[in-house]
């Protein structure tokens, strides 16, 4: 396995979000090659909706791909800052993504309910053992501008967890609750699909490839920086590097 993630530069978040499209789903179909069904885990913020619309668009064969979310805010599914809400309006409903493949994650339940009724479903769909984590086939992450990824942000205790899959994280600076997979998931996948655009993400973009590594300092280093990882950017994104 390469030692360094690859940097994949666009000119545009549009064009970056085509690219990052295009190798997700090859990196899927690739997938569905060895095995019957593969995994997708995808993130939200702003930054995934060109990618998704990108993805709905696409002429490809969503049967038997699995979604699952790397985070989610404790909110009902139809509330604006859902996770799930994002994807189902640009990619789940365009894409005709069968029901029984889409594993969300319950943020009207009470928090600690949601978490461990998400981990009990992964474990279910990927018949782990007691001690063992799943392995998506691509994980889709973003960055945020204090460098945080998932619901890990700087700081938080759960970084240091490397055997659990999911859990409630309180945010303190957003005053909210969510629900976020464990660094030890981050690091199990099998592609890591990082997607960031604009100027405000430069430093954090450059602090997360070239500072030294620090986890609780600059969470998204966490499986972002082996051969593992892909990096989509826009021009402005990488403009520190």
């Amino acid at each position: 396995m390469a030692k360094e993630p690859q940097l994949r530069i666009a000119g545009t978040p549009e064009e970056s979000a085509r690219d990052c499209s295009r190798f997700v789903l090859q990196t899927l179909a690739e997938a569905l090659q060895n095995a019957p069904q593969a995994t997708l885990a995808i993130s939200g913020g702003s930054t995934p909706k060109l990618l998704f619309a990108e993805m709905a668009r696409a002429a490809f064969d969503w049967s038997q791909i699995h979604i699952f979310w790397v985070d989610e805010r404790c909110v009902p599914p139809t509330d604006s800052q859902s996770n799930f809400k994002l994807a189902n309006d640009t990619l789940l409903q365009a894409a005709k993504i069968p029901l029984l493949n889409i594993h969300r994650v319950y943020g009207e339940l009470q928090p600690d309910e949601g978490a461990a009724r998400y981990v009990a479903e992964i474990k279910a769909f990927f018949s782990l053992g007691e001690e063992q984590l799943p392995v998506f086939d691509v994980l889709h992450r973003g960055l945020g501008p204090d460098a945080h990824t998932a619901s890990l942000f700087p700081g938080e205790p759960l970084i240091a967890n490397r055997s659990g899959i999911a859990a409630h994280v309180w945010v303190e600076k957003m005053k909210m609750d969510r629900i976020t997979l464990l660094p030890g998931v981050l690091l199990a996948a099998k592609n890591t699909v990082l997607q960031v655009s604009g100027d405000e993400k430069a430093e954090p973009v450059r602090q997360v490839l070239k500072e030294p590594e620090d986890y609780f300092r600059y969470p998204c280093q966490i499986a972002s920086r082996d051969g593992k990882a892909v990096w989509f950017l826009d021009r402005a994104a990488a403009a520190r590097l």
